[in-house]
């Protein structure tokens, strides 16, 4: 395997750490993951529930260098959970749809209270462009669809909203290429 880091004169900061020690990333501007890091998130990601000491033996690095990498990349939000991924589907909720929503001046905070309290609604982002706000539901049916969207825009704070029905999904949410070229960085 080739090293995580290259050398250059010593002491400079792409020199390689002490053996077990884990060095800081290097690369063209990326100073989130490295190449190491990338191999480690690519098989935690492949195999969530391998332990540290066998994704060091598989990664050829000792078990501190795995514990110390994790940590960091814990530490700076690189790995932000390493719990189950859950299909709504396969308990119940088959309907995905986007809603944007428009929302009166002053209303945000409000409007996110009111949204965190619907069980449906798995993600909640802020955007530009039309509408305010971009909603992620799920349903248990087309006919559940519509009481969800009635309880989401049940708010005051909502002035209008517009909702997409998902009808299939060939790029599901996806991470470990992008994970790939940042580490290639």
């Amino acid at each position: 395997m080739p090293p995580a880091h290259s050398p250059s004169s010593p002491g400079s900061p792409d020199s390689p750490a002490p053996q077990g020690v884990s060095a800081p990333p290097s690369g063209g501007g990326n100073d989130a993951i490295d190449a190491l890091d990338g191999r480690l998130i690519r098989l935690l990601a492949e195999e969530p529930r391998i332990g540290v000491l066998e994704c060091s033996r598989r990664l050829q690095v000792a078990r501190g260098t795995v514990q110390a990498r994790l940590d960091r990349l814990q530490a700076k939000g690189v790995i932000s959970g390493f719990g189950p991924e859950v299909d709504p589907a396969a308990i119940g909720y088959p309907v995905t749809a986007f809603a944007t929503l428009e929302i009166s001046q002053g209303q945000g905070a409000d409007v996110r209270t009111h949204l965190a309290g619907v069980p449906e609604v798995l993600e909640l982002h802020t955007i530009t462009g039309i509408g305010d706000m971009l909603v992620r539901i799920v349903a248990r049916s087309n006919a559940d669809l519509q009481r969800v969207i009635d309880r989401v825009v049940g708010f005051d704070g909502i002035v209008r909203s517009s909702t997409a029905i998902v009808l299939e999904n060939p790029v599901p949410y996806r991470i470990l290429p992008l994970v790939d070229q940042a580490a290639a960085e």
